[in-house]
């Protein structure tokens, strides 16, 4: 099939992996990637569909995308991924532009669904959804010194905003054996940076083994040779001994942990089906930074969830204040179809919730500022990204910056950096909520 292919990854680094199967699957079946969107004869959208500003961003790229058919080579549109898995029947409805869709159990069908819209047919490919394979070779998006290695699928967690289980299955984890043979290929291939992923990474291997196998995973992960190990996402009540032991002593895990809580009360917290509360959050963030030194924390948060009060939000600002978390990403309650909280009473809205998320925002800005400020001075060991013309510095991050959601550090050097080193840098300022320093060493 020799076919020029082009495609859009959007959403999350878990639906990037699966964008990395489809592709490595149409290379061996012959096909060309091209990068610019003008040469491809079939475009594929790799779509989120999780809330309303991801699904906008989706439909606006799927037209996008399809204007190619009239000022480039473009035969089909193929949509694949959670809005597909969501919207079949608007999709086909309302975007004639579309060719094919594929649902998330059924991404092992993109070779034959290319053939279809080459053939000038309209498809469509609804497995059930745990049907996709698990594994399988990928055709890497990310830059050649870092990857994710995604060790469970979909979700059981039942959040009562979240759709996700209904457009991804229940939770999936991989078989050890075959993560660590992908890990040594990564490894070989020069990754530095593993980033570890999944829904709730805590709970791997509960399906399968009956029994958490995180901290066995990490303990053979760190054995490959990685610079940084990176995880996400460790959920509050998943969090055992054995696992924050695994983390302090294991030198290549990078002291950075992403603990999504969502919210401090309470009330809200079990109406979301959630654990924990205000005081349990403080008691296990506090006794992390105790047994692991140099320690960054990342959370989310939710804010003007369906009955939420000023005293309940006042008490997710005391709690941002106390604790300090160094890295928050703070979202507006977005009601979605189909979950149980967009039926639930004491909808707030769009202002109120567009005031508490700035509220929170300038909260946290202070604490950035206070975590840049104890950064000053301080040498820190530096993945090089590239060069940004815009600053005229070298681009990095720190073992404290994940990729994309996080700031970054800009530095000088005298001599020349290859993006995907590591160089040593001495932090003498900040820029928002970026470092910038000076090589050294």
């Amino acid at each position: 099939m020799q076919t020029k292919i082009g495609l859009i990854s959007l959403g999350c680094a878990k639906n990037l992996v699966d964008s990395e199967h489809m592709l490595a699957r149409l290379r061996a079946a012959g096909c060309t990637v091209v990068e610019d969107m003008a040469q491809a004869e079939v475009a594929i959208v790799n779509t989120c569909g999780f809330i309303e500003a991801a699904k906008s961003e989706a439909i606006r790229t799927i037209l996008e995308v399809a204007a190619y058919k009239k000022t480039g080579g473009l035969r089909g549109l193929i949509v694949t991924g959670c809005l597909a898995q969501r919207y079949r029947d608007e999709i086909e409805a309302e975007l004639p532009e579309v060719d094919a869709i594929l649902g998330t159990g059924s991404y092992d069908d993109i070779v034959s669904a290319v053939g279809d819209v080459l053939n000038g047919k309209k498809a469509a490919y609804f497995a059930d959804l745990t049907a996709a394979a698990l594994e399988g070779e990928r055709e890497r998006l990310t830059p050649p010194w870092t990857a994710y290695l995604k060790i469970a699928e979909g979700c059981s967690n039942r959040c009562a905003y979240c759709i996700i289980p209904k457009l991804r299955g229940p939770y999936r984890s991989r078989e050890l054996d075959a993560l660590l043979d992908e890990a040594r290929g990564l490894a070989a291939s020069g990754v530095k940076e593993l980033i570890v992923i999944a829904q709730d990474i805590t709970k791997y291997g509960i399906d399968l083994y009956g029994e958490r196998r995180l901290p066995a995973l990490l303990r053979e992960l760190c054995k490959l040779d990685f610079t940084w190990i990176r995880l996400h996402y460790l959920y509050p009540d998943q969090i055992t001994d054995e696992l924050v032991r695994t983390i302090a002593e294991e030198p290549k895990i990078v002291k950075y942990l992403d603990i999504p809580i969502q919210h401090v009360s309470k009330r809200l917290l079990r109406a979301m089906h959630r654990p924990g509360d205000r005081a349990s959050f403080t008691g296990l963030l506090n006794a992390l930074r105790e047994h692991i030194p140099g320690l960054t924390l990342r959370t989310s948060l939710i804010v003007g969830l369906p009955g939420e009060t000023e005293e309940e939000f006042a008490e997710l600002c005391e709690f941002l204040q106390e604790v300090r978390i160094e890295r928050v990403g703070v979202f507006e309650y977005s009601p979605e179809e189909g979950t149980e909280a967009a039926e639930l009473p004491g909808q707030i809205d769009g202002e109120t919730k567009q005031t508490r998320r700035l509220i929170v925002e300038e909260l946290q800005s202070g604490v950035i500022d206070d975590y840049n400020a104890s950064r000053l001075h301080q040498t820190l060991d530096v993945l090089c990204e590239g060069w940004d013309e815009e600053q005229r510095l070298y681009i990095g991050r720190s073992y404290a910056d994940s990729v994309e959601v996080d700031g970054a550090v800009y530095f000088a050097s005298e001599e020349a950096v290859d993006a995907g080193s590591f160089v040593r840098v001495q932090i003498d300022d900040s820029l928002g909520a970026d470092l910038v320093g000076t090589r050294v060493g």
